[in-house]
């Protein structure tokens, strides 16, 4: 017997499992169950012709009944004589579609594997339903084994049935969500060829929305009228209310107190609202205290099952070392799901904003055009270990009296990568690039520019610490030389590496760097800074609490301060 036939026999054996010191109907039990468990590990393993003997104080337990198990048991010995390994002989597995072949591992110097017919069967299934043959099935099977030259002969028949198209999708267990909605969300494509493809994806529709608790698209048990097949969608609707809280700390960015509410099916259409509130910069160094409220109305499957609406707005006062803004923005669009885990956007909106700088204050009305792409194949997004994240983002922009116009431009990759046998650690790295075009530093809005420094970009450098000094004509401001501002251009590099010493605690450490230009193409004219760092992470429920230590890893100030970052999920 090989020595993976014997690890499957006592994987599959109850017996072998049963706890020392049990019941002895609980013995009876399992030995009896075990002449069975054994033959079919037996059968896996390619042995057709073995025999097994299971006795318990030296009675066979299968002559032994349930209910007469003895008061006590003190020897059970399980004997298997597995016989001769078997070998495939004639095997015969039709129809199956053109282009299929039966595989190698049913050649006649192959060991007669059971699962392996099973998988030969089911993948032939399988591939009928593909083209659209959705009640494909087994209609005969005859298996022999000869045992005078070890072989096994394989006999299935399998029946296709007729080629079928998608009938109309009855809807069930929905309460508050109408049946229609449900069917314009799922965008199964009723009329046209079966496919289990589509299936999968009407499922995964209703699910993205998050309306549903639930979803199960299952088929009919009979054929409809004219080769069509009946499909029922049940789902189960989640409480359409939520309501979430978040906390940020930084020893230099202050308190960061976020909330929203989130409505899932305001319409009954399964349309989402959410409402946002955040104040940042309490008891910071950062300037003043920021505020922003605002609210998205999202509405699934609008022109189509993949493309949602959306229209969004906030109001929001920005108050920074270098600006202050208070600002009131709309935007509306759609968004394109291309894949699973490509997603496009595409916008207009419109943003009234008054803005104080060092050098003046003003008013501006704006109009943009957001574009946006996501690929998001990362494992968990807020705790990956494994994949990759790539966002691209272009705002062109232009004032309402075509004084303040060009487009910025920003790009965020993030990789992850597991090491060793148990993945317990895990290298994880960051890109991050922007762009201002077409409008210099005192036209663009203060905020589309960029700084460097904190949480975001640079950990263990201050707050937005790292921007673009420009000098002032003499007398162009009276008593000011020069003032500070963002850049044109940004380019930053985040690297950790994660380690877990405990189940749901690990340690990390990080280097940061960033850097900033004048002009919009990144490197040119540029001022860099780096910071560095260990942190912690304590895995919860709701991700990770976040726990970092930061210093400058550059500039005549390195090593000298100790920032501090505490809040929920990963830097990044």
């Amino acid at each position: 017997m090989t020595d993976s036939a014997e690890t499957a026999l006592k994987n599959a054996s109850l017996l072998v499992a049963l706890e020392a010191g049990s019941a002895p109907q609980d013995y009876i039990a399992a030995a009896r169950a075990d002449y069975r468990r054994l033959l079919t590990a037996l059968y896996g393993s390619g042995y057709y012709g073995g025999t097994i003997s299971i006795t318990v104080d030296g009675r066979e337990a299968a002559n032994i009944a349930p209910l007469d198990a003895p008061r006590a048991i003190n020897q059970v010995v399980i004997t298997v004589d597995p016989g001769d390994r078997f070998t495939f002989g004639d095997v015969q597995i039709a129809p199956l579609p053109p282009g299929t072949t039966l595989l190698d591992d049913l050649g006649p110097r192959r060991t007669a594997e059971s699962a392996v017919i099973g998988d030969v069967v089911r993948n032939g299934i399988s591939s009928w339903r593909d083209l659209g043959y959705a009640k494909a099935r087994v209609v005969d099977q005859r298996i022999i084994a000869r045992h005078a030259d070890a072989k096994l002969d394989v006999d299935v028949a399998l029946d296709t049935g007729p080629r079928l198209r998608f009938g109309p999708l009855s809807v069930s267990g929905n309460r508050n969500v109408s049946d229609d909605r449900v069917r314009e969300i799922a965008g199964l494509p009723e009329g046209e060829v079966f496919s289990p493809q589509e299936m999968d994806a009407a499922a995964r529709r209703l699910r993205r929305t998050g309306t549903f608790a639930s979803v199960a698209l299952s088929e009919a048990d009979q054929i409809g009228p004219n080769d069509t097949l009946p499909i029922n969608a049940q789902v189960s609707e989640a409480n359409p209310r939520r309501i979430g809280f978040g906390i940020e700390l930084s020893s230099i960015d202050g308190v960061t107190l976020s909330a929203f509410w989130l409505h899932r099916n305001l319409l009954g259409g399964a349309e989402r609202i959410r409402m946002d509130a955040q104040v940042s910069g309490i008891s910071g160094e950062t300037g003043g205290i920021d505020y922003s409220l605002g609210g998205t109305f999202t509405r699934p499957a609008t022109f189509g099952p993949d493309t949602d609406y959306f229209l969004s707005g906030e109001i929001s006062r920005q108050d920074e070392p270098e600006f202050l803004i208070d600002k009131i923005s709309l935007e509306t669009g759609f968004s394109r799901i291309l894949s699973d885990d490509l997603t496009v956007r595409a916008g207009v909106g419109v943003l009234r904003a008054r803005e104080e700088t060092e050098l003046e204050t003003r008013e501006y009305t704006l109009f943009t055009l957001p574009l946006d792409a996501t690929l998001d194949r990362r494992d968990e997004p807020s705790n990956a270990s494994n994949g990759y994240y790539l966002d691209l983002g272009a705002t062109p922009f232009i004032s309402t009296d075509g004084e303040i116009k060009g487009a910025r431009l920003y790009g965020d990759a993030r990789g992850y990568v597991s090491l060793g046998e148990e993945e317990k650690l895990t290298l994880a790295g960051r890109v991050q690039l922007g762009s201002v075009l077409g409008a210099d530093l005192t036209e663009a809005p203060a905020d589309f520019l960029f700084y460097s420094g904190g949480g975001g970009t640079v950990r263990g450098q201050p707050y937005q610490s790292l921007g673009i000094e420009t000098a002032l004509p003499l007398g162009a401001v009276p008593g000011l030389e020069a003032v500070t501002s963002g850049g044109a251009s940004f380019l930053g590099a985040q690297l950790e590496a994660r380690y877990a010493i405990r189940e749901n605690i690990s340690l990390v450490g990080f280097y940061d760097f960033g850097q900033v230009g004048a002009q919009a193409s990144p490197l040119e004219d540029a001022e860099w800074h780096a910071g560095a760092g260990v942190g912690l992470r304590y895995n919860t429920g709701i991700g990770p609490i976040r726990l970092d230590l930061g210093t400058q890893a550059s500039g005549d100030n390195a090593g000298q301060d100790l920032q501090v970052y505490i809040g929920i999920g990963q830097a990044f």
